[in-house]
């Protein structure tokens, strides 16, 4: 039986209905009455369940889509504004015990090199990071109790946020491992991590356990109660996400809404993040054997959707995607991004050889960190490299009631507005400094309160001093 706030996977997510919230949104894919006042209904910023959000998905007229899409870039607007947050992913290791069949860092695979960083390696690998710029990262590890245990991925933070490089400094780390116990979730939070994710990959249980025939993620209900055990064990933050083209799209579509409506209902906070990633092309995988891979016009319906039904989530798109269809869904919904990323282990100090190809997935944006934040500041938005609310204790729900309020912005407009300003004395280029100073001025202007406008001009005066790290 469906139960949102049951403990158990096979409860929260649940295969019948699923299915029958599908077959009842593909009943209605016409219904005008129905699609307009889930529209209207959505526009209070308080979100869609899944059934309803699977109706607006099917929505097959074509004023009603352009519809959601306004709709979808209105709530972006209010609640996240023009600020756009940048992080880079960190590869640790790539040694791995799971069989999955989409991912090149299966055990089976022979061809790819496999590689463990040093702490001397990560310590180049994050200098690198921070010559870039960078004040965020999300680390990745592949499945191995031998080769990747809990205690290398403690020491590795430990080692990220020790290093101070010039005017560089990692502020926070997001960690992407493996589902792991209560006891262990305690030791990252311990660790000062900021959000912990996971994707789901797929929320079908059977084609999740067929693409998952080996290793300790074939466990489908301790994968999926993953999340749970995070929030037990103190981590007030977690994002979600599936991967797009390994199944039936609206079923996960409707998978990773129930998770968040599983979330909120049963701990109290729904997902900080949610990740919209398409399968792409890498060692040992070829996308073209999965035959629900996503069109660029059903990706952006979709991230339209999850920002009308989840408004106060943060969304994220990686290097994955083109410059195009980032552009495209910025607007709709997306609201973090990555720039200048390497999905390989110690991509970052030194390229790598072909024949040393440690990647994990092929890369589609291929710009380098000024080039994309030269790109925003074109297209209008704030690069932003805040870490003040994970800093300041604005995490979990008390992030969310302020999230869902709108008056993150008091906070998120002049501290973006001050990290970039960081990023623009100290890593861009003259194009990027000039452009992003104009922006700056500009969006100074729109920060509502007298104070707080005054503050954050009197920081930003100081950082042509030298002084760094101002937060409100």
């Amino acid at each position: 039986m469906y139960n949102v706030k049951s403990p158990k996977a096979e409860e929260f997510i649940n295969h019948e209905e699923i299915l029958a919230s599908i077959e009842y949104a593909k009943e209605n894919k016409s219904n005008r009455n129905l699609i307009e006042s889930l529209i209207e209904r959505a526009s209070d910023c308080k979100g869609l369940s899944h059934k309803e959000a699977l109706v607006l998905l099917e929505c097959d007229q074509e004023d009603l889509n352009q519809k959601m899409f306004s709709l979808a870039k209105e709530i972006k607007q209010k609640i996240y504004g023009d600020r756009i947050v940048m992080f880079a992913p960190l590869y640790l290791s790539n040694y791995c015990v799971n069989g999955c069949v989409y991912c090149p860092y299966h055990m089976k695979n022979k061809h790819i090199r496999r590689k463990k960083l040093t702490q001397e390696e990560i310590r180049s690998e994050v200098i690198a990071l921070q010559d870039m710029g960078h004040k965020r990262l999300a680390l990745e590890t592949g499945e191995d109790p031998v080769n990747n245990p809990i205690e290398y991925v403690l020491e590795s933070i430990n080692t990220i946020y020790s290093i101070k490089h010039k005017n560089g400094a990692i502020r926070r780390v997001n960690v992407n491992i493996a589902a792991t116990t209560v006891e262990n979730y305690e030791k990252l939070k311990d660790a000062g991590i900021g959000t912990y994710i996971l994707f789901q990959e797929t929320y079908h249980k059977e084609n999740y356990e067929k693409l998952h025939p080996t290793g300790p993620k074939h466990d489908y209900a301790y994968h999926t109660e993953a999340m749970d055990r995070a929030m037990d064990g103190g981590i007030d933050d977690v994002g979600i996400g599936v991967l797009f083209g390994l199944n039936m799209y609206r079923y996960d579509f409707a998978g990773l809404l129930m998770h968040a409506e599983h979330l909120e209902a049963y701990k109290g906070v729904g997902p900080h993040t949610i990740s919209v990633p398409r399968i792409r092309p890498a060692d040992d995988v070829d996308p073209s054997e999965y035959k629900d891979a996503l069109s660029d016009e059903l990706f952006a319906k979709i991230v339209a959707i999850v920002r009308i039904a989840v408004p106060y989530t943060g969304m994220i798109i990686s290097t994955r995607e083109s410059k195009k269809t980032r552009e495209k869904v910025l607007k709709l919904g997306v609201s973090q991004i990555s720039g200048g990323s390497r999905t390989s282990v110690g991509g970052y100090a030194k390229e790598e050889a072909d024949e040393d190809n440690s990647s994990q997935f092929d890369v589609s944006d291929t710009r380098t960190l000024d080039e994309i934040v030269n790109w925003l500041l074109e297209l209008g938005y704030i690069p932003s490299f805040c870490t003040a609310c994970y800093r300041e204790g604005r995490t979990g729900d008390r992030f969310m009631q302020l999230a869902k309020s709108g008056q993150i912005s008091n906070c998120c407009q002049p501290n973006a507005l001050m990290t970039l300003n960081e990023y623009l004395e100290d890593y861009a280029s003259e194009d990027t400094k000039e452009k992003g100073k104009k922006v700056m001025k500009e969006q100074l202007e729109f920060i509502k309160s007298d104070k707080v406008k005054s503050i954050a001009k009197q920081h930003i005066n100081e950082m042509a001093e030298g002084k760094r790290d101002f937060r409100f």
